[in-house]
């Protein structure tokens, strides 16, 4: 038998902060005993099932790319409709891979720096299934 993956961690400066623009993110919910500058923050999946997320504060600032980063399938909309949401919770833009015959994928940071991707929705791939729209 197998592991499964508990939670995701992000090492960060603002646990409270960041948890709230994730909380946003993924619809997750806050952990009733998080409060600002606690050294820690959690994230509760609405399933009950799938990895809660993380947060740790820690004194260092993030220096480098990330080696393991995480990627977003949305549900209920398009690729570019999640961007625009996502970006108008504080993402930033980091590297746009979208190709116009609607393949690829979108690289955004979270506030602190942590980089991840958009991809497009199940919708979307049911007519167009290539290798490069995953990374």
């Amino acid at each position: 038998m197998h592991p499964r993956i508990h939670n995701i961690s992000f090492d960060c400066h603002d646990t409270y902060a960041l948890s709230g623009f994730w909380s946003a993110v993924l619809g997750y919910s806050r952990h009733p005993d998080d409060a600002p500058g606690d050294p820690e923050a959690v994230l509760l999946p609405p399933d009950g099932v799938a990895p809660s997320v993380f947060f740790q504060r820690v004194p260092e600032a993030k220096t480098v790319k990330n080696r393991v980063h995480v990627c977003l399938e949305p549900t209920g909309r398009t690729r570019d409709e999640e961007v625009e949401r996502v970006l108008g919770l504080g993402a930033v833009l980091v590297d746009d891979q979208r190709r116009a015959d609607g393949t690829g994928w979108v690289v955004l940071a979270d506030p602190e720096g942590n980089e991840f991707c958009v991809l497009r929705g199940a919708a979307e791939r049911a007519g167009v299934s290539t290798e490069e729209d995953h990374q």
